[in-house]
């Protein structure tokens, strides 16, 4: 596992650069995934060698001249490649920035985007991601050749001023997915999918080291720690759903609670507000209640307020009604659930939302009916026995 851990840590600090010499995305991609492959089946064995990250750029470096060997069309290249010393380790923070915001392309879907960072920064095999996801290997396989193919000629370097800002979006957004998709997995037997979301956190933690000003950055690391600290406390342990009121609190990361607490209070006094920032804030509003009828919903309300004005979206609208609910009851929520997004219509969520909803306001009958409609349109195995064991109560 310590070997895992440090191949999945060194792997961008040896892919960049790989890059930076030889160019070619694909090609030195393949080179040092043959060099972890390596270091994983010697290095239990062997043991890790004193400077292990030299170690992998020694190994993909003559795996990539091998391949310049067998192609005849690139003799010359290859001959003035190999006559040079191998290259020098570059600083790891502008490898790491640069090959998260090339695997940010614009270019890419945003499904391309998550598998091929996961496979070139994260370190993790195809294999991996795919079980991760629960899809067919040859799929996440089509998806990084695909996103490798689009950047073919692409330049490792990081993009120019103007257009960096909307580049780092797209880096914080696919970590956001990433964590998500850990968190509260969208279909399986697994309410959790622990290797996404620590990947996510660890990832999030190096590009926090790399850009300490950027208060978004410092928001996504915040609520990611304050989200996972819930993680012990929400299944029992049959892997049963345990919702957040119902929670038991002394299970929740203390550890994880205080570091995003204090990550999150020191960046809104330092740095421009954004949507990330204000979704840690109500992450941790949560994680202040010692008890659930303790949390302040005034707070929180006012919180999803702005954040429906910086980032609107319809799951946000449906958290903004829940808030309006706890503060107004539950029939000013039901109402505005009438006025939501059209494309919520058949997500589970939102059927949920109004069976909870149903619920507290005494209407059994219809809220037993809501919950069963929503356990009909999850894909989450956990969410529907929950969403069933709630229509069972009533």
């Amino acid at each position: 596992m310590i070997v895992e851990e440090l191949l999945r840590e060194l792997a961008p600090q040896v892919l960049g650069p790989l890059v930076r010499r030889y160019g070619d995305f694909d090609a030195c991609e393949d080179a040092v995934q043959e060099a972890l492959l390596a270091a994983s089946q010697q290095w239990p064995v062997d043991g890790v060698p004193g400077n292990p990250r030299s170690w992998l750029i020694t190994v993909a470096s003559r795996r990539r001249i091998e391949v310049l060997r067998s192609e005849a069309a690139r003799v010359r290249r290859e001959e003035s490649v190999a006559a040079e010393p191998l290259p020098e380790p570059a600083p790891s923070v502008d490898d790491s920035l640069t090959l998260l915001m090339l695997c940010c392309h614009p270019a890419l879907t945003p499904q391309s985007q998550v598998a091929l960072t996961l496979r070139a920064v994260g370190g993790l095999t195809t294999g991996e991601i795919a079980r991760a996801f629960l899809v067919p290997e040859a799929t996440i396989g089509q998806r990084i050749s695909r996103a490798k193919a689009k950047l073919h000629g692409a330049r490792f370097a990081l993009p120019p001023v103007h257009e960096q800002p909307s580049r780092l979006a797209a880096v914080l957004h696919v970590l956001y997915l990433i964590f998500n998709e850990g968190y509260t997995a969208s279909s399986g037997t697994s309410l959790h999918r622990v290797e996404l979301s620590a990947e996510a956190i660890r990832l999030t933690r190096q590009l926090r080291a790399e850009l300490p000003a950027d208060g978004e950055v410092a928001g996504l690391l915040a609520l990611m720690l304050l989200t996972d600290a819930r993680r012990p406390a929400r299944t029992t342990a049959d892997g049963a759903l345990v919702p957040l009121p119902e929670q038991d609190r002394s299970l929740w990361d203390a550890s994880a609670i205080a570091e995003g607490t204090e990550l999150i209070a020191s960046t809104l006094r330092t740095a421009p507000v954004g949507p990330y920032q204000l979704q840690a804030a109500i992450a941790a509003v949560h994680a202040e209640a010692a008890r659930a009828e303790d949390t302040d919903w005034r707070q929180i309300l006012m919180l999803y307020e702005l954040l429906e004005t910086a980032a609107p979206g319809p799951m946000l609208t449906l958290n903004r009604i829940v808030a309006v609910a706890m503060v107004h009851g539950p029939a000013r929520g039901l109402a505005l659930l009438d006025d939501v997004d059209p494309a919520l219509t058949d997500h589970h969520r939102l059927a949920a939302v109004r069976a909870h909803l149903l619920e507290l306001s005494g209407d059994v009958t219809a809220a037993r009916e809501a919950y069963q409609e929503a356990a009909r349109r999850t894909e989450s195995l956990p969410e529907q026995r929950y969403l069933l064991s709630r229509a069972e109560a009533l």
